[in-house]
């Protein structure tokens, strides 16, 4: 006699059919993008978004082939809030990939939702050095630099100038403590003033009369977006720029120069990018990022740019199944496209090895002030952290 459980039902016998079927490639892809939008640092957030956004219609608003679903949400540059919204975007939107935030304390706060998910998260602008050496992340790819690359060129441009004493100002919170540890590798002369002010302060009066008392050789900031407009504006009306050479990282660009405006003229700056690099990717960039949002394109632009570049070439590498991971991280650390930079590769904690100049802002055809690359300071350079990240 047959037992009634002996014989599998037709609906079990199509069900393990389709278990041995190859899974099938999605038909979108859901992102998730996190900045700073508003606050005296919007400016950043607002040119990465608009370098992606960019990106995205060049290529008739898909990647890879596959339709694409863009959720943005200002961080506010909070850590608790960009906390919250990533968890949101990952469990009740189940985005497909996390891109942004911009601000290393913000980056600390979101990558454990993003290790815990185990998505990929392109970073767009700065991440401490913990993420590029022994916390370094399988699921975390930048398209910018480690915080101290950019610094680390200006603190090699500064020995080069022969600078002997300087004073460095910077904002006091993990990014602005790495820059300064950058200067410090290159640059072997004698810090005479190390300070550290609020990351909202907007007023720096008292802080320029004890750099002026310091006497120094030469200054050295980093103060981003907002900041920075604040800080060369001042600089100058407290008559120092004729007096102490200034010179910066993550301060001065396309971003800020419009605010600033001449005052910005002759100050040093670092850059891993400029209008002027000569490749057919960033010619296409450059005049189409201008047309479309009617200002200059800086380096976060690029950042979110390069990042949606990024992307498109990983999900064509896997043939739009985005929800292989294993596939997905392998194609982005193959980095499978032209960065508008020129020759892009990651190292093994996938950070950028690329090349870094000196910027110069100089005074443009139609008088207005315009950062143009100079000298180049490091060809294919690594950050400083790669050797403690056990990545491969």
């Amino acid at each position: 006699m047959e037992l009634p459980f002996a014989r599998p039902s037709l609906a079990l016998v199509a069900a393990c059919a389709l278990c041995s079927l190859p899974a099938a490639a999605a038909d979108k892809i859901k992102l998730g993008i996190l900045a700073t939008l508003s606050g005296p640092n919007a400016v950043m957030g607002t040119q990465m978004r608009d370098g992606f956004n960019l990106a995205l219609e060049e290529k008739g608003g898909k990647l890879g082939g596959l339709s694409v679903e863009v959720i943005h949400v200002d961080d506010q540059q909070k850590p608790d809030i960009a906390r919250q919204a990533a968890s949101k975007l990952v469990e009740s939107d189940k985005i497909d990939v996390l891109v942004g935030p911009m601000f290393s304390s913000v980056v600390n706060a979101v990558l454990p939702v993003v290790n815990q998910a185990k998505i990929p998260m392109l970073g767009v602008s700065g991440a401490p050095s913990s993420l590029a050496g022994a916390d370094c992340s399988p699921y975390f790819f930048s398209t910018s630099w480690q915080g101290d690359t950019l610094a680390e060129a200006m603190g090699m441009t500064l020995q080069q100038n022969k600078v002997q004493k300087l004073y460095v100002m910077v904002p006091n919170f993990p990014g602005g403590k790495e820059v300064v540890a950058g200067i410090k590798r290159h640059f072997k002369g004698t810090i005479v003033g190390e300070v550290y002010t609020p990351l909202s302060q907007l007023d720096f009066a008292a802080e320029l009369a004890q750099l002026r008392a310091a006497a120094p050789d030469a200054a050295f900031v980093f103060y981003p977006g907002g900041l920075g407009i604040q800080f060369v504006k001042q600089y100058a009306q407290a008559g120092l720029k004729d007096k102490i050479p200034l010179y910066s990282a993550y301060t001065i660009d396309a971003a800020t120069l419009p605010a600033i405006g001449e005052t910005a003229i002759g100050v040093g700056t670092a850059e891993f990018w400029g209008p002027s690099i000569d490749n057919p990717a960033n010619k296409r960039f450059v005049e189409g990022f201008e047309r479309k949002y009617k200002y200059p394109a800086s380096s976060y632009a690029v950042q979110g740019y390069d990042a949606a570049h990024l992307l498109d070439s990983a999900v064509r590498k896997v043939g739009g199944k985005v929800e292989d991971r294993a596939s997905m991280l392998k194609a982005l650390k193959a980095a499978d496209f032209q960065s508008v930079r020129g020759p892009f590769k990651y190292n093994n904690n996938q950070f950028p090895i690329q090349d870094l100049y000196l910027g110069e802002i100089v005074k443009g055809a139609d008088g207005m002030p315009v950062m143009r690359l100079g000298r180049k300071v490091f060809s294919e350079y690594a950050d400083s952290y790669a050797a403690r990240c056990p990545l491969k």
